[in-house]
């Protein structure tokens, strides 16, 4: 059975994981036979919000703790992760992958990932792992390629201009695609798709995931 490696920020559009993309993603990896093991910072998210008001919080919540309730509590540290186990690894969307596992949201092409995140990426690409990220989640890859001294690495948010020009920013090559694409590198193995960035409904948005688990397994 194969081990990916599902790497959630937080619990929610605004401020964590996306919850849809990331059931999406649970959902077509059970369907494949694949086993999702669920990884996540520690420390507070970078804003807590009201998701029904669109308002911030003046609260605190920890990234692990308010991912597992996405992963009904099967969670682990991305300090705990052994990339050795793990066949390939993704990243849902949501705005905690541009909050909480970078800071792409504020700090743009000068982004930095995570410090527990990093290392977790890095060792899967140096071991020849597969790597697939959703929605506003691929800058992440972008700037991962940039940090093993690669460019040109094909990548896609979709269409949305700033951020595309952020990824070719960052030395790597935006490409343009569809909400149910997924964009496959081969050269280094790596799975992007627009997800919500352009997905206009549930079952639209899982097309595309499952396209992408389905090109990410295919690496393997």
């Amino acid at each position: 059975m194969k081990r990916v490696g599902v790497v959630l920020g937080g619990c929610g559009v605004q401020d964590g994981s996306e919850i849809h993309e990331a059931v999406s993603v649970l959902l077509a990896l059970a369907r494949k036979g694949a086993k999702a093991v669920c990884l996540a910072p520690t420390g507070p998210q970078t804003r807590v919000m009201n998701h029904a008001a669109g308002t911030p919080m003046d609260e605190s919540r920890d990234m692990l703790a308010e991912a597992a309730r996405i992963a009904r509590g099967d969670i682990s540290t991305l300090a705990e992760a052994n990339v050795h186990e793990l066949d390939a690894v993704v990243i849902p969307g949501g705005f905690g992958a541009a909050l909480n596992l970078s800071n792409f949201a504020t700090a743009g092409a000068d982004m930095e990932i995570h410090r527990e995140l990093q290392p977790v990426l890095s060792a899967a690409y140096g071991a020849g792992k597969p790597l697939c990220a959703l929605c506003i989640a691929p800058p992440i890859l972008a700037k991962l390629m940039q940090s093993e001294g690669i460019q040109g690495a094909k990548l896609t948010i979709g269409n949305d201009p700033g951020t595309a020009a952020a990824i070719e920013a960052l030395g790597q090559t935006h490409v343009a695609a569809s909400a149910t694409d997924a964009v496959v590198d081969p050269d280094h193995k790596l799975v992007t798709g627009p997800a919500y960035m352009l997905a206009q409904n549930v079952a639209e948005l899982y097309e595309g995931i499952d396209n992408a688990i389905n090109e990410l397994l295919a690496l393997v």
